[in-house]
């Protein structure tokens, strides 16, 4: 049965336009004449601009680390706590990198992974391999939003219990990063059906329960080795100077606080990312748009959705376009479809707005159950 959320009344934060209707994404056929212009007026934003993702990557984690220094040395706390909200925003925006990795032709910035895991990856402990390999399957026409979807999970479907239990995942990351790294890790190395377990569920940015890992294999699996390396000697690090008394309780805490933090930002723009509305059927790629979201407008989005992501309906039209060309393709495609196409339903106003519709439809559809 197909419940359909409360009524919505428009306010003055939340525009009668936005789209709030449920959709029946199950046996949608593609809007051919928006994917065939999408890709027409898009085609000279290709190639991704080393100008703008050197800066912009590691400009944001020198930002973030020193916010994180400041944090750990300020003797006050309202300023520490200013320290460490700029570090949350600058290493969410320097981690979402790793999104910008798996798409990316790395021909065309040959380098930029390497540094990329030698000065965030592998010191957050959030190498890239944990990323690459799995969200491409997310994008796979035949398992988008079906249980072969790593990052899927119907959520406007599911109970309201689900969604704080989303967040609370969020907090608990940074010590489940140590684990996974400092202790799984290096175990699972002596203990081979461990190891399966490690690979299988612990080694990889997958929200799906039921999802299993492959091993890697050729020169991806020689890349794997080496970002688990350093990511153990980190996280062994952190444990062994912790224990021993060099690294201060205060010092390690304000650490995986921040870690937390830009955890629970990601959280909370994953939840809106999508619609969370497929039952689990395969989906042409306009029923993938639809079921994803664009926040284009405002300052506030491109804090908590930084690298493009504040357009991730247009990412799943588009999913080859680099971060930086994704504003363009925006004004282009929508100049040229306008305020009623099938292009502008998948445009909505604010954060709040896409939050209040998921729980909505979570607490509607217990109800009606």
């Amino acid at each position: 049965m197909i419940v359909q959320p409360a009524p919505f009344v428009p306010t003055a934060s939340e525009p009668a336009t936005a789209p709030r209707a449920r959709v029946l994404l199950s046996g949608m056929a593609d809007d051919r004449e928006l994917l065939r212009a999408a890709a027409e007026l898009t085609r000279d934003l290709q190639r991704p601009n080393r100008w703008i993702y050197w800066p912009d990557a590691f400009g944001s984690a020198a930002v973030g680390y020193g916010a994180v220094a400041g944090a750990i040395l300020a003797h006050s706390p309202w300023v520490a706590l200013a320290w460490a909200v700029l570090a949350v925003l600058a290493l969410y925006r320097a981690m979402l990198f790793i999104h910008e990795i798996t798409h990316l032709n790395h021909a065309l910035l040959p380098g930029f992974r390497f540094m990329w895991n030698l000065l965030i990856g592998v010191p957050m402990m959030l190498p890239s391999f944990m990323y690459e390999g799995i969200h491409v399957q997310h994008h796979t026409r035949v398992k988008y939003g079906t249980a072969e979807d790593p990052e899927y999970l119907p959520l406007a479907l599911m109970k309201p219990w689900s969604l704080p239990l989303f967040f609370f995942a969020a907090v608990l990351m940074p010590v489940g990063l140590i684990l996974r790294f400092g202790v799984l890790g290096p175990l699972s190395i002596v203990i081979p059906p461990l190891r399966r377990v490690v690979i299988e569920r612990f080694s990889g940015l997958q929200m799906n329960p039921g999802y299993r890992r492959r091993p890697p294999e050729g020169e991806f699996a020689r890349q794997w080795f080496w970002e688990e390396l350093g990511a153990s000697l980190v996280a062994v690090a952190i444990i062994a100077t912790t224990a021993t008394g060099l690294l201060p309780l205060h010092a390690l805490l304000i650490y995986l606080a921040v870690i937390a933090g830009v955890a629970l930002l990601n959280q909370a723009r994953t939840l809106v990312a999508h619609r969370w509305e497929n039952e689990g059927d395969p989906l042409t790629v306009t029923a993938q748009f639809l079921d994803s979201t664009n926040v284009p407008d405002g300052i506030l989005p491109r804090l908590w959705a930084p690298v493009g992501l504040r357009f991730h309906a247009l990412h799943h039209l588009l999913p080859s376009l680099p971060y930086h060309a994704l504003a363009t393709a925006h004004e282009r495609i929508s100049g040229a479809f306008g305020d009623d196409s099938t292009y502008a339903k998948a445009n909505y106003p604010t954060l709040r707005g896409l939050l209040g519709r998921l729980f909505s439809s979570t607490m509607t559809r217990n109800t009606a159950n």
